[in-house]
């Protein structure tokens, strides 16, 4: 769930600079600075939104000559954590240049081209479109930041004249235009007529501010902002939205809610490309969601470009009535409902298209609202469908603020689809790396705390699938969490710890995976213990274990993820983490050996139900894991040097020995089959089982 802050918001926004710290930093250094503070508050801007730059005095690398550079947040990149590398630097006299090559406003994307051109000492950074906005102004330091406060009164009706009232002279106004090199004169001709402001407010869009100096500049920013937040605190009307007209169900309820509609909303809109899911209950939301205004402001849609590329033209209304719950019919209509968004968007594509615009892209909806429940958003990476929610946060932020001192505005239609649609945009879609293999999965992995749970789940991380580990041990999960977290981020790998033995903890695991990331597309079984006693030394409790961790718990959490993978209806891969045991028997593990090979038969037994419904279920078969294997600590590793007759430290040469190969088997080696079984390169493959374990005749599969 999302906290995001609210229009409004009673906490003030206070400077954070720091002079001792900014005297030791040159220009450049104090720009990064200020970027950094600003983009820590998401009151100022959103995550990707906004730039900052600095027209910086250099030394020219060819004349030696002192040159005016002006540095800029580069294309992409995020301001609370942008580098120095992630600024491009610029010859302001090669961008004044450039005006003489401006040939009016149907042609100015042209000018984006020349852009290249005009790069101080060869910085590979590539220049953003909103460049020439930074440089046109006449002032030394420049932020452009988009927050809601500050849009609500952009995005008013009588927006000129409230920016007027409000600001008393110190902000200038300048009416919707499209972001580009026209715009960038514009700015520029309005800070020189009127020397006296602080900035400007674009229409619609947000906010320009700037200083003589990096200080003045961020403290500049800070007070405008703080301003309009205090102004729409002390005259917007109450209540907000018109009112409630539902009332929110009991948190509990709307994350169940939220579990049970995902997988299904998911594989509706996936057939083409894979989503990912997330929801938000955040206080903005519930407040909107349950609103008399909900229908006619979203059906308005954004404002601010940078919310309407994340959010689509408008978002998808879910009908459904807190007061009187209907799950079943609400699935009864939601491919009808569906199918009327993508038609809509298709004719909103075909209305406003011009002669060389792209074709039209994937129709679905991204954001989801549910009355009483919250928001859903769906895009193709987890970050991206968090992200596109957030966004659409500060636009019910926007309208809040918007609707409680005038009328709130959106983006009008021809100007939304020149936008989304811009070639510009296209361009940088174009350019995007191709997913990877699993990009957009979900993998569960048990047993995820142990060495071959983390090396399966660290290879499902860097193929672009999303990972849910579970394991029954709390400190090694969080140990296991931490170590994930630094190869793929917060936002793709998450924990639960549960007993996969003890079906409520597995339906919880379920659960908590379809609540963080959509659904489950690849579940990898690979909870193990191990145990090693002769027969008449084997007591019931060791056998009942055995079965209970390798069969049970197996079937249990088989049998979950594939009711799920079920109502996807997108297919999907199950593999099992078995063992050369259950093929081989050995002497004195008979609970263990007989454990395994009733996961193999029951990884048969679905790979047979599955098959029709384009679910695989294949079985890895390890032997003699022992480096960064949990189950080889202590008593099994003892036990099974003493039934070969060795020492404890030569275990593991004694098993390379053994092997055909005369190779130790490592986690890695597990998790490449594991991948392989998982992905499209095992696509026409269930049923089966691949041995890693260095070559064993007896084990040979016939």
């Amino acid at each position: 769930m999302t906290a995001t802050n609210q229009t409004g918001s009673k906490q003030s926004i206070t400077s954070l600079w720091d002079d001792g710290l900014a005297a030791t930093m040159g220009e450049p250094q104090l720009l990064l600075y200020r970027s950094n503070l600003l983009g820590s508050d998401l009151r100022i801007t959103n995550f990707g939104g906004g730039n900052t730059s600095a027209k910086i005095a250099m030394t020219d690398p060819l004349s030696g000559e002192q040159v005016e550079v002006l540095w800029v947040k580069g294309s992409g990149g995020d301001l609370g954590s942008i580098k120095l590398d992630g600024f491009s630097t610029l010859y302001m006299d090669k961008l004044n240049a450039l005006k003489a090559r401006y040939r009016g406003l149907e042609l100015e994307d042209e000018m984006v081209a020349y852009l290249p051109h005009c790069t101080f000492d060869l910085n590979p950074r590539a220049a953003s479109i909103d460049t020439p906005l930074h440089a046109y102004i006449v002032r030394r330091h420049v932020d452009h930041m988009h927050p809601d406060s500050v849009i609500a009164i952009a995005a008013c009706k009588n927006s000129e004249a409230l920016t007027a009232s409000i600001f008393e002279g110190e902000l200038g106004w300048l009416p919707w235009q499209r972001p580009g090199y026209d715009l960038g004169l514009k700015l520029e001709a309005l800070s020189q007529a009127q020397p006296e402001l602080k900035g400007i407010i674009l229409e619609g869009h947000g906010l320009f501010t700037w200083g003589d100096t990096a200080k003045s500049c961020y403290e500049t920013t800070l007070a405008i902002i703080q301003r309009a937040e205090s102004w729409l605190a002390a005259n917007s009307k109450q209540p907000s939205f018109g009112g409630a007209a539902v009332a929110a169900l009991p948190a509990d309820e709307r994350a169940a809610f939220a579990t049970r509609l995902m997988p299904l909303l998911r594989g509706k809109i996936s057939k083409d490309e894979y989503k990912l899911g997330h929801f938000d209950d955040s206080d903005a939301v519930l407040e909107f969601v349950c609103s008399q205004d909900l229908g006619p402001l979203a059906a308005l849609g954004t404002s601010c470009p940078d919310h309407f590329l994340r959010t689509k033209i408008r978002p998808f209304l879910i009908d459904f009535d807190p007061a009187k719950p209907d799950f079943d019919g609400l699935v009864a209509g939601l491919d009808d409902a569906l199918a009327a968004y993508r038609a809509d968007y298709s004719a909103y594509h075909a209305r406003c298209k011009r002669d060389n615009s792209p074709a039209v892209r994937d129709a679905n909806p991204i954001i989801y609202l549910i009355p009483g429940v919250g928001m859903l958003s769906f895009a193709k990476d987890k970050a991206t469908a968090r992200i596109a929610g957030e966004f659409y946060v500060n636009a019910i932020n926007v309208m809040r603020g918007a609707n409680g001192v005038d009328t709130y505005v959106g983006l009008p239609e021809q100007e939304a689809f020149d936008i989304e649609y811009w070639l510009l945009e296209e361009a940088k879609l174009q350019r995007m790396p191709k997913p990877k293999s699993l990009a957009g999965r979900i993998a569960l992995v048990t047993g995820g705390a142990g060495g071959i749970g983390q090396a399966v789940a660290r290879q499902m991380l860097q193929e672009g699938a999303c990972v849910m580990l579970t394991d029954i041990n709390p400190e090694a999960l969080a140990e296991a969490h931490a170590n994930l977290v630094k190869v793929a981020g917060k936002d793709n790998v998450a924990t639960v710890q549960a007993n996969i033995t003890n079906e409520a903890d597995v339906d919880g695991i379920l659960a908590a995976t379809a609540l963080r990331f959509g659904g489950v597309d690849l579940l990898v079984s690979n909870a193990g213990i191990a145990s090693s006693a002769p027969i008449e030394e084997t007591t019931l409790e060791i056998w009942e274990r055995n079965q209970a961790i390798l069969s049970t718990g197996y079937f249990l959490i088989s049998r979950a993820s594939f009711r799920i993978m079920k109502q996807q209806e997108l297919g999907g891969s199950m593999v099992f983490v078995a063992s050369k045991n259950g093929l081989v028997a050995s002497a004195g593990a008979s609970a263990y050996c007989t454990a395994k090979a009733a996961e193999i038969h029951l990884a048969r037994c679905i790979a047979l139900e599955g098959a029709p419904l384009g679910i695989r279920v294949n079985v890895v078969n390890p032997d003699a894991v022992i480096r960064g294997s949990s189950i080889w600590n202590g008593k099994w590793k003892e036990e099974r040097a003493a039934s070969n007759k060795i020492d404890a430290d030569d275990v593991e040469d004694f098993y390379r020995k053994r092997s055909l190969l005369k190779l130790s088997v490592l986690p890695e080696d597990i998790a490449e089959a594991v991948y392989f079984l998982s992905s499209s390169k095992a696509g026409k493959s269930t049923g089966n089982i691949l041995n890693v374990d260095a070559g064993n005749a007896a084990a040979f599969t016939r």
